[in-house]
Formats: C-alpha cells, structure tokens, sequence
C-alpha cells in the first residue's frame, strides 16, 4: 500500500462502549479530519489480546516472534504500529493507570523490543512518528495521577520509533457522557486533533525536503 493511502490512527482504549475514551477518539479523528487529514477510529476492545505470559519463546525463536500471535487478534493493532503516519490514544485511568486490556496489549509488545534491542532490521527502518494522547481520570486531582501511564506509553511506542507528543491530560471525568457534555473540553480535543494533522503535515514536507 502506498504510505499516502495509509491512515493515520485513533485508538479507543476503553472497555467502556460509547464513554469518554470513544467521545475523545471521535472528537479527535474529526478535528485530524477537518484539517485535511485522513483518519480512522478503532476500539481496541473488538480485538482480543491474549496476555504475555512471560515466557520468552520469543527470544528462542528465529524471527523472534511471540507464540501467542496467530491465537488472537493482536496482529492487526501491532500492523497500526507498523503503518500508521500518525497515532492517537484515548484511555481512561484506572488506578493510576491504564485498563486491563490496554495493558495486555502493551504488554505483548516484548517480543518488538526484544527485537530492537537485537537489531531488527524491520523495526530499526520505521520512520519516526509521532503519537498523541489523551487520559482521562474519574479522580478530580492527584499528583500523580496519569504518570505511570505516560511512561509505560512512552516506552512501549519507543520500540516502533514512535514518540509522545503532549499528552491532553483531563481529570475529574467520571460518567460516560461527562466529556460530550464539556463543550470547553470537546474544543480542545478538537483542537488538539487539528493540531496534529498539521504537525504530520510539516514532519512530511522537512523529511522530503532533507
């Protein structure tokens, strides 16, 4: 496929249908869209993800793939890693950090660094993109509230050459329609989508241009 008739990705990662994390994802993808850029949405919880089990088979095997990989559908959201020009993530918190499911993904991810840090050839040759986020926390304050979740986020996409932009960190957003009920908020998600399509844009002109 082409790279210009690749999407760019914004990622629900909510177990939670039609709540805060989908309304971000759609405000996102709109405002990505109204700037001229081409999107689409994924809920991450119509893929199953099967846990790591710590097994490391993937450090024996000759391709250094993961066992559990043609047992779930892991695969195509590692493909959105692969391919996407630019990515977005909308998640809640939970526990001061990210759901479940979200995790096991995450998680999964081992056997990519594995192969990074040996070398991979496929890995080390993927441009560099930028990912933004958006957290959003039921808890009004807390000091510490969405820092485990950037962290993990900023090294797990570190093994795909992807780096975070400046998260939207949002608190105190409980129910499901809270945020479709902030107009401020809804906003600048907007905004901030709008925002990243341009940055793509100007990261594309300078590297034809280098």
């Amino acid at each position: 496929m082409n790279a210009s008739t690749i999407p760019a990705r914004a990622l629900s990662c909510s177990p939670r249908a039609n709540g805060n994390s989908d309304k971000l994802a759609a405000l996102f993808a709109r405002g990505f869209a109204e700037a001229g850029g081409n999107i689409e949405v994924t809920l991450m919880r119509q893929y199953e993800v099967r846990p790591c089990v710590s097994c490391y088979r993937c450090q024996h095997d000759p391709n250094g793939w993961c066992f559990l990989e043609g047992t779930d559908r892991s695969a195509p959201l590692f493909s959105m890693l692969h391919e996407a020009p630019a990515l977005f993530f909308a998640a809640p918190v939970f526990f001061y950090h990210l759901p479940a499911m979200f995790k096991a993904f995450i998680d999964r991810g081992q056997s990519y660094w594995l192969r990074r840090e040996a070398g991979d050839p496929r890995l080390l040759s993927l441009p560099r993109r930028t990912a933004w986020v958006a957290l959003v926390a039921g808890r009004k304050k807390g000091e510490h509230i969405f820092d485990g979740s950037l962290l993990t986020l900023r090294y797990f996409l570190a093994a795909f050459n992807i780096t975070l932009a400046e998260p939207l960190l949002l608190a105190g957003y409980d129910g499901p329609d809270d945020i479709a009920n902030d107009p401020a908020t809804c906003a600048r998600v907007l905004e901030y989508g709008g925002n990243a399509a341009r940055a793509m844009f100007d990261g594309q002109a300078m590297a034809v241009n280098l």
